[in-house]
C-alpha cells in the first residue's frame, strides 16, 4: 500500500480508513451552551413583561424554549452522525452511525464491488455475497465518483 495517495483515507500501516461526517458548525456542547443562553435571555425579557402586566408573554416564551429545544435536540442527535469504512487484511469493514444507533457490515475484499447506485451523482453502493451497503452521504456529490474510484484503488492494491 505504499505509494497510494488518497484524497479522503487516511493510512495507518497496512490499514487504510476513510471516516466520512457530517459538516456541522456546532458542537453538541456549544449548542447546548447556546440554548441555555438563549433560554436565560428569553425568560428575563418575559420576565420584565409579566411584571409589568403582559401576563401572556410568558406562557409563550415557554412555547417558543420548548419549541427551540426540540429542534436543537434533534439537531444534537444527528450531529455525530457519520460513516466509516476499514480496509485491513482482506476485510472490508463499512460502519454507519445515524442517530446514535451503528450498523456494521464486513466484506470480503476480493468480492466487493463498488458502484454509483443509479448514476454518477448518486450514493455509492458497496456489494458482495448478497448483501450492500450505501455510502458517501457526507461527500458532496460531484466528489462521490472521486472516492468510489479511491476504494477501488485501494481494494486492488492490497
Amino acid at each position: 500500500m505504499t505509494g497510494l495517495v488518497f484524497r479522503f483515507a487516511t493510512v495507518s500501516g497496512q490499514r487504510i480508513d476513510w471516516r466520512l461526517v457530517r459538516n456541522c458548525s456546532v458542537t453538541p456542547a456549544q449548542l447546548g451552551w447556546m440554548y441555555l443562553s438563549l433560554c436565560v435571555v428569553s425568560l428575563g425579557i418575559a420576565s420584565c413583561f409579566w411584571m409589568l402586566g403582559a401576563h401572556l408573554v410568558m406562557p409563550f416564551a415557554w412555547l417558543e424554549i420548548l419549541a427551540v429545544g426540540v429542534a436543537f435536540a434533534m439537531y444534537g442527535r444527528h450531529a455525530a452522525d457519520g460513516e466509516r469504512i476499514s480496509l485491513q487484511g482482506s476485510r472490508l469493514v463499512v460502519e454507519l452511525e445515524t442517530a446514535g444507533r451503528l450498523e456494521r457490515a464486513e466484506f470480503d475484499r476480493s468480492r466487493v464491488r463498488v458502484e454509483p447506485k443509479t448514476g454518477d451523482r448518486s450514493l455509492i453502493m458497496l456489494s458482495a455475497q448478497g448483501r450492500s451497503v450505501e455510502v458517501g452521504r457526507y461527500v458532496r456529490p460531484d466528489l462521490r465518483s472521486a472516492l468510489a474510484s479511491e476504494i477501488r484503488m485501494a481494494l486492488r492494491a492490497a
